[in-house]
């Protein structure tokens, strides 16, 4: 008998993977239109923390989705670009966009039922 494929050992599992951060997408689709220094990420984005953005890109960087270019400059000047791989994402997002559009309110709607069907049944 040939050796069984485990879903759980698809290669589709490393894309899910890299996107599994709350923000991975948001950075990657803030970096579509070209390089941003992080102060520039920080106010198109809104709502994430310097700390969780610093965080982000650094994940994304460990894995070769963005690149960090340092400029010898007073005072040194930072930005993060994406790269072929980065770039690459840009296609499964915009399709998740699209799911999103399309589905979104079928989802919370079904959150909502399963919240109250929780709370009338108690502990």
């Amino acid at each position: 008998m040939d050796d069984p494929e485990f879903v759980a050992d698809c290669q589709t599992r490393l894309g899910l993977d890299l996107l599994s951060g709350t923000w991975t997408g948001v950075v990657l689709w803030t970096l579509q239109d070209g390089p941003l220094r992080p102060r520039e990420l920080q106010d198109r984005i809104g709502g994430i923390s310097h700390k969780v953005l610093t965080e982000t890109l650094r994940r994304l960087e460990h894995n070769g989705l963005v690149v960090r270019r340092r400029y010898a400059e007073a005072p040194p000047r930072v930005e993060y670009e994406l790269t072929g791989p980065g770039r690459g994402m840009l296609e499964p997002l915009s399709a998740l966009g699209r799911w999103t559009e399309r589905y979104a309110a079928d989802v919370l709607d079904a959150q909502e039922r399963a919240g109250s069907e929780s709370a009338l049944s108690g502990p």
